[in-house]
C-alpha cells in the first residue's frame, strides 16, 4: 500500500498493520506500506521545525487498515508481469557540487557544505550533479485472468513535483492519466494504478544544468511520465503462475549525536527559544541535536519481494539515486524496484562519501541523523533479503569493454583505472597487474563520462568519478623516466579564479616537497589560464604550457608522454604535440607514487570529471595517440 503523506512514522504504522492483521489474517510481515512523499499532504510525522498534526495522525490510520482490509476482501484471479520504461527526461540530481572557493557554512556556523540541492538554475558557483540519476519506471502490471486491467504499481525516482495543499502532488495525476491511456478509467470494479517513491533522496524534476524548463504544471508533467511508462507497459508479458516470495529484516543504527560543544551550543540556544517554534536555520538545527541526543539509536525495518523474476525492495528513509542504482546493479533478480520511505521514516542515507560534501542532506537532524555508514549497512542487508526471496546469489556487476578501452589494453598499460565504480575507496586496475588505486576524500562516483558507446558498448552508460577536491593515488612499482599518461577529463573550475585551475596529474612522493615531481594541470590566472601545461616543480623555466584552450566543461582527452628529458603532450587526438620541449626529470629513483585528480603535495587539486586514465611504462607514440582517441569515437 502508498500513501499520499510526505512520511509515515514506524510506530504509526506497526500500528495499523496490527489492525489489519487481525482483520484480515495476513501477518503484519507480510504488509509493505510506503509513502509517495507529496509535500502538500498534513503531516503525521515531525521534522525541522515542525510538528505532526494530531488531528490527522489520528485520522489516518483507521483508512490505512480500512484500504488493506477492502484489497483483501476484494481477491481475484489473475495474471501479473512487469517491465521497465527508460525516463531520462523528467528526473535530474537536485545536488550539486560547489566550486572549492563558493563552499558555504552550514546551521552550526563551519564551512562544510561542497554541495546543496537546489542551487538554481546555470548557477556559476557550482561545477556539477554530485550523482547520478535512476532513470528507470519499473512496473508490476496485474491483469484480471479475463485479461481486463486489476491493478498497476509504478515506481519513478523523482522527489515530488510541487503542489499547494492538499494535494497527492504528481502521484495521483500519473495514476488518473495512466488509467486514462489505458482505456481503463471506468472500469467497475476499478482499476487501481498506484505511483510509489523510488530511490529520489537527491532527485528532482529540474535540470539545474540548462535554462529553467516548464514543463506546464503536475498534470501535464505525470501525463508525460504516464506516456513513457506506457510504451513498456505495452510490451508485457503475463503469467498466471510465479514464486511469490518475501522477506523481513530489522536492524540498529546509531545516530550522529551532538558531541558535548554542540549539545551545549543546542541548549543554550533553546533556552532562549523557550516554547516558541523555531525562527531560523541555527534554531531548527539546535532543537534537532536535542532529539538526536535523547535518542541515539534506530531500528529499521527492511523487506524484499519476489514476484516471479523481478525483485522489490523497501527501505525507510530518503535514498539517493546512486544508491538505487547499485541495489538494481548487484541484485539477483531483474527487474528491481526500490521503494523508499517505507515501513517507517528514518531520513536521508547519503553514500558516506556524500557526507564529505555535507550540505543539507547530511546535517544531522531526524531527517538525516543515521550513522555514516549506514548506507552500505542499508544496501547490504536489502541485498541479502534479495538473495533470501531469489534463492540466488548477488550479480557482480562488470564494465564492459568497447573499441576505446580494447585499444587501451592491447596497447598494455601498466594499470588501467576505468574510474567507474559505485563507491570508493579502491579504484580498481582493469589491466590484470592489481595496481589498484586508492580515492582519497572528496571524490563522487558514477557520474557520466565521456558520451560514446565506444567505451562500455550500447547497452551501458559510460561513468566517471568527480573530483571535487580530492584525487586518487597508487604506487607503481618499476616506473621509469619514459612512460606516458593517457585519461579524459571534464574540467568544471573556471581559468580564472586561482592561480592554477588544478592539476590532472601528479607523479611525486605524498606530501613531499623535496620531491618536486611531475605535474600535468590546467593554467590559471597566473599564467596562461585555461591552457594545459606541465611543470617538474623546478624553476620556472621548467615549465611548459601548450597554445590551445582546453573547453570548460566539456571532455578532452590527453595523452602526456615523458622520455628522459624529452616531454610530449597531446589534446584530442591530434598527432601534433601541443606541448613538444625538453624538461629535466626531477623524480629520483624508486619515486613511484602517482596521482590522478591532484597534485602530490594537495596543492590545487582538480574540481571535474576525470575517466578512463591510464599510465604506460613506456612512451606512446603520436600515431597510437590518433589511434586511441578515434578509437572513442568522440566528436568535440
Amino acid at each position: 500500500m502508498v500513501a499520499d503523506l510526505i512520511a509515515v512514522p514506524r510506530d504509526l504504522l506497526d500500528a495499523v498493520k496490527a489492525v489489519a492483521c487481525k482483520s484480515t489474517g495476513i501477518p503484519t510481515e507480510r504488509m509493505l506500506i510506503s509513502a509517495t512523499h507529496t509535500h502538500s499532504a498534513p503531516s503525521v510525522i515531525g521534522a525541522l521545525g515542525s510538528d505532526r498534526d494530531e488531528a490527522y495522525t489520528k485520522f489516518v490510520p483507521p483508512l490505512l487498515a480500512k484500504a488493506i482490509e477492502q484489497a483483501n476482501a476484494n481477491l481475484v484471479p489473475a495474471k501479473v508481469g512487469w517491465a521497465v520504461a527508460k525516463d531520462f527526461e523528467h528526473t535530474n540530481c537536485r545536488r550539486w557540487i560547489y566550486r572549492s572557493d563558493r563552499v558555504r557554512s552550514d546551521p552550526f556556523g563551519e564551512r562544510t557544505v561542497h554541495a546543496m540541492m537546489h542551487p538554481g538554475y546555470q548557477n556559476p558557483s557550482c561545477v556539477g550533479p554530485a550523482g547520478p540519476i535512476d532513470p528507470d519506471i519499473t512496473m508490476v502490471s496485474v491483469k484480471r485472468a479475463d485479461g481486463r486491467p486489476l491493478a498497476l504499481l509504478a515506481n519513478y525516482s523523482m522527489h515530488y513535483y510541487g503542489a499547494p495543499a492538499v494535494s497527492s502532488d504528481y502521484y495521483g495525476p500519473f495514476c488518473s492519466a495512466f488509467a486514462r491511456l489505458i482505456g481503463a478509467e471506468k472500469l467497475d470494479p476499478p482499476f487501481v494504478a498506484i505511483m510509489s517513491h523510488g530511490t529520489s533522496g537527491d532527485m528532482h524534476w529540474m535540470d539545474y544544468g540548462k535554462p529553467r524548463k516548464s514543463w506546464g504544471g503536475r498534470a501535464q508533467y505525470a501525463d508525460l511520465v504516464a506516456r513513457v511508462a506506457l510504451e513498456a507497459y505495452k510490451g508485457i508479458e503475463y503469467h498466471d503462475r510465479v514464486p511469490i516470495r518475501m522477506a523481513e529484516r530489522k536492524i540498529t543504527l546509531r545516530r550522529r549525536v551532538p558531541d558535548g560543544k554542540r549539545l551545549a551550543w543546542a541548549k543554550a540556544i533553546m533556552a532562549k527559544m523557550g516554547n516558541r517554534k523555531p525562527r531560523s536555520r541555527p534554531e531548527v538545527y539546535a532543537r534537532e541535536q536535542i532529539f538526536l541526543h535523547n535518542d541515539p539509536t534506530a531500528e529499521l525495518k527492511l523487506q524484499a519481494l519476489r514476484i516471479g523474476d523481478m525483485g522489490i525492495t523497501a527501505i525507510p528513509n530518503e535514498v539517493y539515486g546512486l544508491t538505487g542504482l547499485k541495489i538494481k546493479a548487484h541484485s539477483p533478480m531483474s527487474p528491481t524496484m526500490n521503494i523508499e520511505l517505507a515501513n517507517g521514516c528514518e531520513g536521508y542515507i547519503p553514500p558516506p562519501e556524500q557526507h564529505k560534501l555535507g550540505g543539507y542532506n547530511a546535517w544531522p537532524a531526524r531527517s538525516a541523523g543515521l550513522e555514516e555508514q549506514a548506507e552500505p549497512k542499508i544496501v547490504e542487508t536489502v541485498l541479502r533479503l534479495l538473495e533470501d526471496v531469489s534463492g540466488k546469489r548477488r550479480r557482480t556487476p562488470t564494465v564492459a569493454h568497447g573499441t576505446y578501452a580494447k585499444a587501451v589494453l592491447a596497447a598494455k598499460p601498466l594499470a588501467y583505472w576505468r574510474l567507474k565504480e559505485f563507491a570508493g575507496p579502491r579504484a580498481v586496475d582493469a589491466s590484470g597487474h592489481g595496481c589498484d588505486a586508492m580515492y582519497q576524500d572528496m571524490v563522487a562516483f558514477h557520474l557520466e563520462g565521456p558520451p560514446s558507446n565506444c567505451f562500455c558498448g550500447r547497452d551501458q552508460i559510460n561513468r566517471a568519478a568527480h573530483f571535487a577536491g580530492g584525487r586518487m593515488k597508487s604506487t607503481l612499482k618499476g616506473l621509469g623516466s619514459s612512460y606516458s599518461v593517457e585519461l579524459w577529463f571534464w574540467n568544471g573550475f573556471p581559468a580564472n579564479a586561482r592561480a592554477v585551475t588544478g592539476y590532472v596529474f601528479s607523479r611525486g612522493r605524498d606530501g613531499d616537497r623535496a620531491c618536486p615531481g611531475d605535474h600535468l594541470g590546467i593554467g590559471g590566472k597566473t599564467s596562461e589560464p585555461g591552457k594545459l601545461f606541465f611543470f617538474n616543480g623546478n624553476a620556472a623555466n621548467e615549465a611548459a604550457s601548450g597554445s590551445a584552450t582546453v573547453s570548460f566543461k566539456a571532455w578532452n582527452h590527453v595523452v602526456f608522454v615523458r622520455d628522459g628529458a624529452k616531454v610530449a603532450l597531446y589534446l584530442n587526438g591530434s598527432r601534433t604535440a601541443e606541448i613538444a620541449t625538453e624538461v629535466t626529470p626531477t623524480c629520483p629513483k624508486g619515486c613511484n607514487d602517482v596521482f590522478v585528480g591532484g597534485r602530490c603535495d594537495n596543492v590545487c587539486n582538480f574540481e571535474g570529471k576525470i575517466s578512463e586514465a591510464a599510465i604506460y611504462g613506456r612512451v606512446l607514440t603520436a600515431d597510437e595517440v590518433a589511434a586511441h582517441f578515434a578509437a572513442a569515437g568522440m566528436k568535440l
